[in-house]
C-alpha cells in the first residue's frame, strides 16, 4: 500500500473549552475533544456552522477566541486546491517537499494517481486530477497531522478509495487527521457533531444571510 509520513506523530490533538470566530465574532464554543497518535475526528455539521473555521483554527491559521489548543505541525487542505498552475504535476510536489525539508516521496504520484499527468501544468487538469493534486500536495509536505475539508469533493469512486487507503497508511505510521464531511466517510472514526457548539443561535441560516 502506499506509504503515510515518515515520521509518527508524538503529539496528540487536544482541545479544551474551544471557541473558534469567524470575522470577529465568535462560531464556536465549548469544544473539548482529544486525537491520539494514529487516530482520526470527523467534524458535521450544517453548512455555515463553522467546520472551516475550526480547521483553520486547528492549522494555526487563525488564533483560538477562547480555550486551549495542543496541536502537533499541521497541513490543510481546503476548498482551494493550492497549486501553483504554471508547474507541472511533478513540480508542485517537490516544491511543497522541499519547502518542508524533506524529498519527494516518488509513491506519492502512484498513490494519487497521478503518475500519468507527472509532467502536465497543473493549470491544465481538470477539477479531480486538481483535487487528487491537493491531496497529495497535503501528503508530500510529511506533517503529522492532517487537516481536511471535504476532501471526497470532484473526487470520483476510485480516486476517493485511493484517498482513504493513503489515508489509513498515514494513521497506521502514528499521523492524525481531522476532516469536514458531509456525506458518509468509510474511515473507521469517532464523529463530532458541532451544531450543538454553535455560538450564533441561527446557526447555518445566519452564515448564508
Amino acid at each position: 500500500p502506499p506509504r503515510g509520513p515518515r515520521r509518527p506523530a508524538r503529539v496528540m490533538l487536544a482541545a479544551r473549552g474551544l471557541a473558534v470566530a469567524r470575522g470577529g465574532r465568535p462560531v464556536l464554543e465549548g469544544l473539548s475533544f482529544a486525537v491520539p497518535p494514529g487516530g482520526a475526528l470527523v467534524l458535521r455539521g450544517p453548512n455555515g456552522v463553522g467546520k472551516t473555521s475550526l480547521l483553520r483554527t486547528l492549522a494555526g491559521l487563525a488564533p483560538p477566541w477562547a480555550g486551549t489548543l495542543q496541536a502537533p505541525d499541521a497541513a490543510y487542505a481546503g476548498h482551494l486546491d493550492g497549486a501553483k498552475p504554471a508547474l507541472t504535476v511533478q513540480e508542485n510536489l517537490l516544491f511543497w517537499a522541499r519547502l518542508h525539508g524533506r524529498p519527494l516521496d516518488p509513491s506519492l504520484l502512484d498513490a494519487f494517481a497521478l503518475a500519468p499527468l507527472r509532467d502536465r501544468p497543473a493549470g491544465t487538469l481538470s477539477a479531480g486530477q486538481g483535487r487528487r493534486l491537493a491531496l497529495a500536495r497535503l501528503a508530500a509536505t510529511g506533517r503529522p497531522l492532517l487537516l481536511l475539508d471535504e476532501p471526497l469533493a470532484a473526487l470520483d469512486r476510485a480516486s476517493a478509495d485511493r484517498l482513504l487507503l493513503w489515508l489509513r497508511a498515514h494513521l497506521a505510521g502514528g499521523g492524525l487527521a481531522v476532516l469536514a464531511v458531509h456525506g458518509d466517510l468509510a474511515l473507521d472514526a469517532p464523529a463530532l457533531d458541532l451544531a450543538p457548539h454553535a455560538a450564533d443561535p441561527l446557526g447555518a441560516e445566519a452564515a448564508f444571510l
